[in-house]
């Protein structure tokens, strides 16, 4: 950065810097049981942990530094680390907090195909448990530009906070200053859990009122009319309660995917890939001509791919059952007492399960019975029941917690991943991104991560999966996009 930025990004952050020097004023504080989980659900062969990658024109070691401790470093959650007080799970203060702990420089001059190696090495390492659970490496010297790699764990944030954070800190121009904004670590859990309570009923009783549903209490200090009020008001809840009730028996007895060479016990080990860039247009082009969404496309396009790797054929396939886990953004669907500040950390996201037509005999065949399956979820409650039962883990006891992970991770081989980035390009630290990757980890037994990122654009295919299950991802993502080529367009 030159002299004349540097000094006016210091202006521009002394008041929130201020008296950051030390780390006496911090304080612990509660994670929230959304974030908790994480933590709750993870295995040694299966870290959840979030993986990005940057390709970024001419980034340098001193610049990057530079960033990180003038704007990464304004989310005061990445100076904490997770500790576990029995029975709970805490944000503790680093007392040994030093970005160079958190930052590795690597002057190799990777090739394309070695870089896949390295990236695949990195992912497999866990992240220390003494520190805050992030890290990235810089590669300056990579063919083709430099590579930014950030590990971070799942109980900091989900990929939408990540995307938000970078939306930020990346602006369209390498003469415009971030937009720095921060965040302090405060204790959120029990407005969270008043907000939760207050939201449930909600659910439970569409149309009524907090005054209704608080007012109830006193019912029976009274009579007449207020005992015809009570009986309406839980005539109403006893009716919502019913469709909650239905959708979560639906949840459970959703059958779990057929024994396939996908459901194979995990090693330990995983290979990350990723495809060239394909532009953004030709995704929108099929999606105009079938009517149906991008993400029905991409969902299309793993079936196909998944089809021929199952290790079944002829009447084993027409009975297979495969599911994909798709992350679904729960933030719109949140009242206000609970919907994240714009620029807050965290996991705001459910799960659906969405049947994958691996018997299907035609790419037209697939892509229409996938948008019935995503119409149907969308309209479901499911997303909101898989946030709640994640968010329960690590308020159930050891013993019980693997068999409520797999009520979630039997019923799915893979998990599918679409962030929607920016449509232009973006600037970090000045320099220009080129290209960004992410992957993301796959809890249980799942051993198959397929992730799609938009950007300036493009659109990228990203895959990670254990040897177990998958020995070349290269050839996966082949396929994915043959699949892709067979739809007609414009």
């Amino acid at each position: 950065m030159s002299g004349t930025m540097r000094g006016s990004v210091f202006t521009y952050l002394s008041p929130l810097l201020r008296g950051r020097s030390g780390l006496s004023h911090e304080q612990s504080h509660l994670l929230l049981p959304a974030d908790s989980a994480w933590l709750a659900l993870e295995r040694p062969e299966n870290p959840m942990t979030i993986t990005v990658m940057l390709r970024v024109d001419g980034l340098t070691a001193p610049r990057f530094r530079e960033f990180l401790r003038v704007y990464w470093m304004a989310w005061e959650r990445f100076r904490y680390m997770p500790v576990k007080r029995s029975p709970a799970w805490w944000w503790e203060p680093d007392p040994m907090f030093d970005i160079r702990h958190h930052l590795d420089v690597v002057v190799d001059r990777f090739t394309p195909e070695s870089l896949q190696e390295w990236v695949s090495v990195r992912l497999n390492q866990p992240l220390p448990m003494y520190r805050p659970r992030w890290k990235f490496w810089l590669a300056p010297n990579a063919e083709g530009g430099a590579v930014l790699l950030l590990r971070i764990h799942h109980c900091y944030a989900d990929g939408l906070s990540l995307l938000g954070i970078f939306d930020c800190l990346c602006p369209p121009s390498p003469q415009q200053r971030p937009a720095i904004y921060g965040a302090p670590e405060t204790a959120e859990l029990s407005r969270w859990t008043a907000a939760a309570k207050v939201w449930l009923g909600r659910l439970m009783a569409p149309g009524v009122s907090t005054e209704e549903a608080s007012g109830f209490a006193g019912v029976e200090a009274s009579g007449g009319n207020q005992w015809q009020d009570a009986g309406r008001l839980l005539e109403r809840v006893a009716q919502k309660s019913l469709k909650l009730v239905h959708e979560f028996s639906e949840f459970l007895v959703e059958p779990e995917d057929s024994d396939t060479d996908l459901r194979r016990p995990l090693l330990g080990r995983r290979h990350c890939r990723w495809s060239g860039p394909v532009p953004l247009e030709r995704f929108r082009s099929i999606a105009r001509v079938t009517n149906v969404t991008i993400n029905d496309v991409l969902l299309s396009c793993v079936a196909a791919a998944v089809r021929t790797r199952l290790g079944i054929d002829g009447a084993d396939l027409d009975e297979a059952v495969l599911h994909a886990a798709v992350p679904v953004d729960i933030r719109s669907r949140l009242p206000d007492e609970l919907k994240p500040a714009p620029g807050e950390l965290g996991n705001y996201f459910g799960t659906v399960f969405v049947p994958l037509p691996v018997d299907g005999e035609s790419p037209l065949e697939r892509l229409y019975r996938i948008k019935h399956e995503t119409r149907r979820l969308k309209q479901s409650w499911q997303p909101g029941i898989a946030w709640g039962l994640a968010a329960s883990a690590t308020a159930v006891p050891e013993p019980w917690r693997e068999p409520l992970a797999n009520v979630f991770y039997r019923k799915a081989s893979a998990v599918v991943s679409n962030v929607p980035g920016t449509p232009e390009a973006r600037y970090i630290a000045g320099c220009r991104i080129t290209e960004q990757m992410f992957w993301v980890p796959q809890a249980g037994d799942i051993g198959l991560g397929i992730s799609i990122v938009s950007y300036a654009g493009q659109v990228q295919f990203g895959v990670v999966a254990d040897e177990a299950v998958m020995a070349d991802p290269e050839d996966f993502l082949s396929d994915c996009l043959q699949e892709l080529a067979r739809f007609p367009g414009d």
